[in-house]
């Protein structure tokens, strides 16, 4: 029987972290999944606004999160969306998910037809007007093995044409396969607005990120202790092509590591990255709306 005492770390460990001083600028978080958080979407809207992150980018990672995405925008001011198949979905649509790993629980193979009819319904849903964005997509070569990236990259070449024709952002996932997707960007040609969602490169992909006028977004792994290349990154990367996010509920910052992450943590980070950028708060606050208002196209 376990003792109080580990009961009580057990309690901490899964605890929300307390709210932050709130910012003086208002900023956006720039990539969350609501839908993943505890608590109601109108909570989680209050609570992040009390501390000065009035605007969020809902991320869509499949089909049924992308209708919710594009639902939640459609009634709430405050969200922004972006719709698309992450890349880790496109080999489970194609191959099939026999253990059931992804939300949808386990799946049959349904081949390339199923992904293109995946895609045109993620094609419809980029038309509408609170949808800001077409991702996450790209590339993960960490999950999906040798034989998902002919899946993933058919997938993430079809995401950028959605991107280009209805003339949104381009919200990229990059899990070890920087070189991959820098490459199919230039194939492909990129959209005018490219955005590296959780920043992974370091600072010689950040300069080359900076060269394509690439969006970097900085989540709340930059204050860990072993990510010294994100630091260095950010330190290198142009400020008009800086934007934060959360990627909650995942990445929470330290010294929160672990805990439940959300939008209302957004300033934790930003502190991080100004003293990184070493320039004021409120200063970098300021670029960061600007930024991502900029980025995905909707009035600051």
């Amino acid at each position: 029987m376990p003792s109080s005492s580990s009961g009580e770390k057990t309690v901490q460990k899964n605890a929300a972290p307390p709210l932050p001083e709130p910012l003086r600028v208002a900023v956006a978080d720039s990539h969350t999944h609501l839908d993943m958080q505890n608590g109601t979407v109108e909570e989680g809207l209050a609570k992040a606004a009390s501390v000065g992150v009035t605007t969020v980018v809902q991320v869509g990672c499949d089909l049924r999160g992308s209708q919710w995405a594009a639902e939640t925008a459609g009634r709430y001011e405050a969200v922004h969306a972006t719709v698309a198949l992450h890349p880790n979905e496109a080999p489970r649509i194609v191959h099939g998910d026999p253990d059931g790993w992804s939300r949808q629980g386990a799946r049959e193979a349904g081949g390339t037809a199923a992904l293109d009819e995946a895609l045109g319904q993620i094609d419809a849903l980029a038309g509408l007007a609170q949808v800001k964005g077409v991702g996450e997509t790209g590339l993960d070569y960490f999950r999906t093995g040798p034989e998902g990236k002919e899946a993933q990259e058919a997938s993430f070449r079809a995401h950028i044409e959605i991107a280009k024709r209805h003339g949104k952002a381009l919200v990229i996932h990059d899990r070890d396969a920087h070189a991959d997707v820098l490459r199919i960007l230039k194939e492909e040609g990129a959209p005018e607005r490219t955005v590296f969602h959780c920043y992974s490169g370091d600072a010689e992909m950040a300069q080359v990120c900076a060269r394509a006028g690439y969006f970097m977004s900085f989540a709340g792994n930059v204050t860990f202790k072993n990510a010294q290349h994100l630091r260095d990154a950010l330190a290198l990367a142009p400020l008009e092509l800086v934007l934060v996010e959360t990627d909650a509920p995942f990445l929470t910052p330290a010294p929160y590591r672990g805990r439940p992450n959300a939008p209302y943590l957004i300033p934790v980070t930003v502190r991080a990255m100004a003293a990184v950028r070493g320039i004021e708060e409120d200063a970098l606050a300021t670029a960061l709306a600007a930024n991502t208002a900029r980025a995905f196209g909707y009035r600051a």
